[in-house]
């Protein structure tokens, strides 16, 4: 039988290193895809309209699952922009910060529930669970309008998840937090300077975007 006391300890041993392995494969699950999303050389060669979009829930997705195994979002997606080579630099903060602020926003209308979490995982809209925006869809929206500047199309530091009428009230209206976000995206590199005083010049009167 065993029953001794070192019998004992090398099973519980053993119970911690599988539990460690299975944590640590679980992990490397979750990294291979955010790397896998968010790598700059594999958006660039998308070519259709809006093809980054199922990538933003997609990643929305995976960050999820990171949280519900007790690690920090925010942590993961800086540890992918720096597999992807943009660790350290504004392009990658930029992205970091936007793509963990989806999940938070889809956390917050109700969408990471199994039926939410389903739809996310294979890049589709959820519908709003909670809020006044309950029954719609979670779409997601340029923050700079794909009509004003073209180039951010596949820019996943410009892509936000929004309820859809939100969405299409805001249009191609550009206000302060367009503006703040693209001197962000000059500096970064992800802008071009032409592209920058265009959308300075769209300023649109009086706009500020609903919250």
């Amino acid at each position: 039988m065993l029953s001794s006391p070192v019998t004992a300890f090398r099973l519980a041993l053993l119970a911690a290193l599988l539990l460690t392995a299975a944590h640590s494969s679980n992990a490397d699950a979750v990294r291979a895809a955010l790397v896998n999303l968010c790598d700059p050389a594999k958006i660039a060669t998308l070519t259709s309209d809006r093809a980054a979009n199922p990538r933003v829930r997609k990643i929305a997705y995976w960050l999820e699952v990171a949280r519900q195994q007790g690690r920090d979002p925010q942590t993961e997606m800086d540890k992918t922009m720096s597999s992807v080579g943009w660790g350290g630099t504004l392009k990658g903060d930029l992205t970091a910060a936007a793509m963990a602020r989806n999940r938070t926003i889809a956390e917050r209308l109700g969408c990471l529930d199994a039926e939410g979490m389903a739809l996310l995982r294979r890049g589709n809209a959820p519908s709003i669970k909670f809020g006044p925006y309950t029954g719609e869809k979670l779409t997601v929206d340029h923050i700079i309008p794909r009509a004003v500047s073209p180039s951010l199309d596949l820019v996943l530091a410009n892509l936000e998840l929004m309820p859809n009428s939100l969405n299409l009230r805001k249009g191609s209206k550009i206000g302060q937090r367009q503006i703040d976000l693209a001197n962000k995206l000059l500096q970064a590199g992800l802008l071009s300077a032409h592209e920058h005083a265009i959308i300075v010049s769209r300023r649109t009167p009086g706009f500020v975007e609903a919250p």
